[in-house]
């Protein structure tokens, strides 16, 4: 099982500006098209890890199209939340998808149990899938990176997305919000995650 330069690989995504980052993040040429370009519904998200979302999403996608499929799923954990938002990280945003909402949520929440443990981190999992003739489909192969840091209020930096801006990074004084795109890009749980995928199935 590995992925072939210039094949075509379904990105189980109704994002579009995922496409660029991933092509990036992949290292090879290849043609990518999202589940979204090919009206493929959205499976519900189920599981409870963000691996096991991940191999969902990238199995749902697979079956579906009958083409090599990659999801990702993550998010961040707060450690004096005993983990939240974690999977639950897109759904703090509320249906808009307003992070700003979703920051003020997490302090208000360490605010509630009177925490001053600010450690945190992303988890980025990432899962291939081929399709197969069985229910169960065919191989699925999962990553996961990680990055660990503590939160920062309030949220300073433009750059990025989601949580980035109340997220430092160890050994660095700026949060991902702040920092540039190559510097977070060179570090990230989803850089991380993308060099177990290619060292598993490209080098």
């Amino acid at each position: 099982m590995k992925l072939i330069k210039g094949m075509r690989l379904v990105v189980a995504t109704h994002n579009p500006g995922k496409v660029p980052e991933i092509a990036a993040l992949l290292g090879e040429s290849y043609e990518l098209v999202t589940a979204g370009q090919l009206s493929l519904p959205e499976p519900d998200e189920t599981e409870t890890t963000f691996a096991g979302n991940a191999m969902l999403k990238a199995r749902h996608a697979a079956r579906l199209s009958g083409e090599v499929s990659l999801a990702d799923d993550s998010g961040l954990s707060v450690a004096a939340l005993d983990g939240a938002p974690g999977i639950f990280s897109a759904r703090w945003a509320g249906p808009g998808k307003d992070f700003a909402l979703a920051m003020r949520k997490v302090e208000e929440r360490l605010d509630e149990v009177g925490a001053k443990d600010r450690r945190a981190w992303f988890t980025s999992a990432l899962a291939v899938a081929w399709p197969g003739q069985d229910e169960g489909g065919g191989p699925c192969v999962v990553v996961e990176g990680e990055i660990h840091g503590d939160l920062s209020f309030p949220p300073r930096g433009e750059r990025g997305f989601g949580y980035d801006p109340i997220f430092q990074p160890d050994g660095h004084a700026l949060t991902f919000g702040e920092m540039e795109p190559a510097a977070k890009d060179a570090m990230s749980h989803r850089a991380r995650a993308f060099a177990k995928l290619r060292a598993a199935l490209i080098d």
